[in-house]
């Protein structure tokens, strides 16, 4: 006992903190070892969600398309500002119509995350990709998509879908609708598309 009163805690050795520390790792790199072989799935999705998240937080730091930026998802096919034509419904074109053969490939014209491949009412069978600043780029009237799902990264010119005439557009030459939406709304993709 010290003059004190208090008891005097013996100091640890180098030895035991070593050893301390060591077993510490060791548990924390068993649990971590059985985490990944008990639960693989959840290890991939979690890992999944950080990395769509990192994206999708690059994509939002980049520039909206400009005029003349982006090129088209069918290149070599004519291009024509469908834009606002009257449509069934009271509606306007919210977008373009690029006619090609059946089965063509649809190009993505942006890089960006996959949000959506699946169908709607009009469009039939869609994809839609966020590119950078935000910009939704919706692709519809698809004969079928190509091997993609969503939270997919896509590269400006990786196929996303081919031409064909689902949804309202059955019956119609196939074709592809593009529309670009910028917070909500839609805006016109001829001018920034690339012209041949």
């Amino acid at each position: 006992m010290l003059a004190d009163g208090k008891n005097q805690q013996p100091t640890p050795s180098f030895f035991s903190r070593i050893l301390s520390v060591l077993i510490k790792a060791i548990v924390l790199l068993g649990l971590l070892f059985v985490f990944d072989k008990l639960l693989p799935s959840i290890s991939q999705q979690t890992q999944s969600f950080v990395v769509a998240k990192w994206q999708q937080l690059s994509l939002l730091q980049q520039e909206l398309p400009t005029e003349n930026s982006l090129p088209s998802p069918l290149p070599e096919q004519n291009l024509t500002d469908t834009w606002g034509a009257a449509r069934s419904q009271g509606r306007s074109h919210e977008g373009i119509d690029i006619f090609a053969a059946r089965g063509t490939p649809i190009q993505s014209t942006t890089q960006g995350i996959v949000r959506k491949v699946g169908e709607n009412t009009l469009g039939g069978r869609v994809v839609v990709v966020v590119g950078p600043g935000g910009a939704g780029h919706y692709y519809a009237h698809l004969e079928d998509y190509a091997d993609i799902a969503p939270n997919d990264w896509v590269n400006k010119g990786d196929v996303i879908g081919y031409v064909g005439d689902s949804g309202n557009a059955k019956g119609t030459p196939p074709h592809v609708h593009y529309g670009i939406y910028i917070n909500g709304s839609a805006v016109n993709p001829y001018p920034l598309l690339q012209k041949d």
